[in-house]
Formats: structure tokens, sequence, C-alpha cells
């Protein structure tokens, strides 16, 4: 009997230069990356291949190059046989495994991907700021730290060891030396076009929620865990309501990994470039995490049987 998998879709930080080169469907990604390049302006493809990383971090080219490599690297599996019981995705990974979930189909996700890039560059243009992982510290530790410091606040619970703070540039630059004084194993900067799972982002928050709004919806194929809301759930309804506070919110990880072993979840794949999410796992008990990309479809096959 094959162990209970949940799929995991990576965000933000995990882009690269060559992030499309290994896809195992090609004329798909193509399709993807022409339709993207038209709804942001940018050409996706190029950098995805060139780089530089500078452009490539830019929130507008990062976010519609990682759903493309994360919905597809999902498809390979589920067409090798891999079916997940739950999936979830960190932050914009979240479009990916609700498309992949059938809530909307590949091409509403990109669109509303677009758009949502689009609307946070904005608010991070007009906020200025950044985000950094504090490494060896919990997330309540990080907020009795940062509390009194204006202008940063807790961006993500990733798991054991690893919060990342999002705020302005003077809010993190007081927080590193807080953090670091109280006993941050490291403060490392992330490569983030901005503040982003910040108050910061609330009329990028306010003005995605409009068009989330006007966006079909269907009940999931596969039950989902989202960043607001871990405990995994299926209804329409409550899906896109999670979905439209997520900018301005913490991701919840350290939940949602919790409730994948509550569900009785044994293995976590990762489905996008890389393998950020499966180190997360490696130090979370409980669970063992598999890269699709760098470790390939057999590798993934013979974790889960």
């Amino acid at each position: 009997m094959s162990r209970r998998a949940a799929f995991v879709f990576s965000g933000q930080g995990s882009q690269r230069v060559g992030m499309l080169d290994r896809l195992p469907d090609a004329e798909a990604a193509a399709r993807l990356v022409e339709q993207a390049e038209t709804l942001s302006g940018l050409p996706l493809g190029s950098i995805a291949a060139n780089g530089p990383d500078a452009a490539l971090a830019d929130t507008r080219a990062a976010q519609p190059l990682l759903y493309i490599v994360d919905l597809l690297w999902a498809r390979a599996l589920a067409e090798a046989g891999v079916t997940p019981a739950v999936v979830a995705g960190h932050s914009l990974g979240e479009y990916a495994a609700l498309a992949f979930a059938g809530v909307f189909d590949d091409e509403t996700g990109l669109a509303l991907i677009c758009e949502r890039s689009r609307l946070m560059a904005e608010a991070a243009a007009a906020a200025g700021g950044t985000m950094a992982a504090v490494l060896g510290m919990d997330r309540s530790s990080v907020a009795n730290a940062l509390d009194g410091i204006p202008g940063v606040w807790v961006a993500n619970d990733n798991g054991p060891g690893q919060v990342v703070v999002s705020g302005t540039h003077a809010g993190i630059e007081r927080a590193l030396e807080a953090l670091t004084a109280v006993g941050a194993r490291r403060v490392v900067p992330l490569s983030v076009a901005g503040p982003f799972h910040s108050p910061l982002m609330a009329p990028a928050a306010d003005a995605f929620a409009a068009v989330l709004a006007e966006t079909p919806f269907a009940d999931a194929r596969v039950p989902v865990a989202q960043n607001t809301g871990a405990e995994p759930a299926v209804e329409a309804d409550t899906l896109r309501q999670r979905l439209a506070s997520q900018i301005i919110s913490p991701v919840g990880w350290t939940a949602t990994l919790e409730a994948f072993v509550s569900s009785g979840v044994e293995v976590q794949i990762e489905c996008g470039p890389g393998s950020v999410l499966t180190g997360i796992v490696k130090r979370y008990p409980g669970l063992e995490g598999v890269s699709v990309e760098t470790d390939g479809i057999e590798r993934v096959r013979e974790v889960i049987d």
C-alpha cells in the first residue's frame, strides 16, 4: 500500500535561472509562458533562461514562472500515477495547488497570478521594504524580539527554526540587530522584491480581493490546506475566502505541516524548482520530504510505495 502523500508547491525564493529547462512537458510550458508574456508584458522565457537574477527576482516575473513550473511538475507526477491525499502551496504556490485541484483552470490561475504580481509590485514600489529569514528561533520568540520595532512583522512561520520577517528596510535593519542580540543563528536577506505578507501590501490585497470575487471557483477535487487556514478544505467559498486574505497575512506553514501529520500524511512531495520546502520538512518530525525536480519521478515513486 502506498504511503499517504501531500503535494506542496514552491513559492517565491525558489526561482532560478534555468527553471524551465527540466520540465517534462515542454509544449505545455511554452504555451503557458507565451500566455504569461502577453499578460505581464515581460519576456519571461528569456528571463527564465538567461536572467539576470535581478530580473528573475522581480515579483512580476517570479510569480508566473513559478506557477508554471510548480503546476507542470505536479501534472507530470499525476501522469506517472502519483496521487496526493492533500495539496498545499507556499504563498503564490497556493495558486498552482488550487489549479491542480481543479478549483480553476490553468489559464485562469495564470491570469490571477499575473494580476496579483502586478498589484504586489505596485504596492511594494510605493511602500519599499524587503524580507529576511530568521534561523534558529521559533515564531513566538521572533515576535517577542520584534515588539516595539515599527515597520516589521512576522510573515512566514515555515517550521522549526525558520521564521521570515517582512517590513520596511529600516524595520528589517533594526530587526536584524534585535534578533541577533537574542540568539538568532542567522538572519538572511531573501531574494524578493518587496515586504510581502505584511500590512504594507494592503493596497494590493484590497484590489485583488475584488478580482477574486469575480473569478469562478469550483469545489476542489482534492483537499487543499491553505496559508490562512491549514485544515484541508474542498468547498469553493471557503477556498476563495482564505485566498482573499493571503497577501497581507502570515504564511502558516508550520500549521500546514501539523495538519499533514494529523491527517496521516507521511510524505511531502515538492512540486517546483529545487527543494526549499523539502529542506524545511527535513527538520520536521513525522514527515519525509522529496523533491520531484531534484530527486526525480522514479525516486518519488520509490519513497511513497
